[in-house]
């Protein structure tokens, strides 16, 4: 008998297949004791399926029967799953969540409640708009999970959670005109760390919805745009992943670059890991990206000026280099420093002067994350 004519439906017990063997060689159960070296009793109990076959029996039937001791023990297996209760079938249906979406790290964060399976799916379904489990992207395609061309999974639930939070803001209509202008408003306010705070509402006045999400792991997201409202409200997210006043102000701007070239109206613009190369000019590097990274490194100190500084003390800067031209530019060290850093590749030059901005822009921003819950619910 192989294992795998077994299943699991009605699974004798052992000792109904060792009565078969031991008739079939014309053995009495006294003769397998003897064989066995074992008492009468202890051989009696398991032919009557009162008790099951040990390790060590399992071992001694094999010798006995020239089987495998594998053999005894996958019957005495097949036969304890079989009388082992049927598990919560909602085990997998949560599994299945799961196994393509941070469903824990949601819960955890408040954007979904910890409930039964039922409730768990149609919250899901909620979440990402749709109206039935099975329209869930990656659950829609599930057989197609590798797909590069979709959206990571923890990426695509970070953009819905900033889509939901934006929906319930009250901003003026957008307008290129006043973006334009607050971007002049923007740039008086890179000189210290504690000036990001007027950033929101710079923002809201010129028609953009700004929120700050805590991108979730694996995620490492930097921002988003993208547009509501048949395509007249632009939107900006940002994760604050980098707590560095340079990389604030890079992904700050590059993502108003997205909204003034009216990037991320047919499919969100979602920018992660941006720094390095990706924030870059080069040709692996897409255009539209390119012409956002332009923008974001200018606003952070404009090219001209850089190369010139680059120019004239590569190898050899000096703090008092450094801080002479950020007061020149009228800008934070940090923000020079982080252009040093992307342009050389030194991170350890003078790292002392990266500011951290979050808790200032957390201060006005509507935010989610870092133990702060939006005011949303599904």
């Amino acid at each position: 008998m192989a294992m795998s004519d077994i299943t699991y439906n009605q699974v004798p017990h052992p000792g109904e297949f060792l009565k078969e063997e031991i008739e079939a060689r014309g053995w009495l159960q006294r003769d397998l004791a003897f064989i066995l070296g074992a008492s009468e009793q202890a051989v009696n109990t398991i032919l009557a399926g009162k008790r099951g076959i040990s390790l060590d029996m399992a071992k001694a039937l094999g010798q006995a029967f020239d089987v495998s001791a594998e053999f005894f023990v996958n019957l005495q297996k097949a036969y304890d799953l079989s009388k082992t209760p049927e598990p919560d079938p909602s085990i997998a249906r949560r599994a299945r969540l799961q196994d393509y979406y941070p469903v824990r790290e949601m819960i955890k964060r408040g954007w979904i409640e910890d409930t039964d399976a039922t409730m768990l799916e149609a919250q899901m379904a909620k979440f990402f708009e749709v109206d039935t489990l099975s329209d869930i992207p990656h659950l829609k395609y599930a057989a197609k999970k590798k797909d590069q061309e979709q959206t990571p999974p923890e990426q695509l639930v970070w953009l819905y959670r900033v889509r939901q939070i934006t929906k319930s803001l009250d901003v003026e209509n957008y307008s290129k005109k006043r973006l334009l202008a607050g971007i002049e408003e923007l740039k008086a306010l890179r000189g210290a760390p504690e000036e990001t705070r007027h950033v929101p509402k710079i923002l809201a006045k010129c028609g953009v919805r700004f929120v700050v999400v805590e991108t979730l792991p694996k995620a490492k997201i930097d921002g988003v745009c993208f547009w509501i409202n048949n395509n007249k409200s632009p939107v900006i997210g940002m994760s604050l992943r980098l707590d560095k006043i340079d990389n604030f102000w890079f992904v700050l701007r590059h993502e108003i670059e997205h909204v003034l070239q009216g990037h991320g109206k047919s499919k969100a613009v979602i920018d992660y890991e941006l720094e390095g190369e990706k924030a870059g000019i080069s040709n692996s590097v897409s255009e539209e990206e390119r012409v956002a990274n332009a923008a974001g490194a200018e606003f952070c100190s404009p090219k001209t000026e850089f190369e010139s500084f680059y120019i004239r003390k590569n190898p050899y800067f000096s703090e008092r280099d450094v801080l002479g031209f950020a007061a020149k530019l009228g800008v934070h060290p940090g923000l020079v420093v982080g252009q040093l850093h992307n342009k050389t590749q030194k991170h350890y030059l003078f790292r002392k002067h990266i500011a951290k901005v979050r808790q200032f822009v957390l201060s006005s921003a509507v935010v989610d994350g870092w133990g702060e819950i939006a005011p949303v619910y599904l």
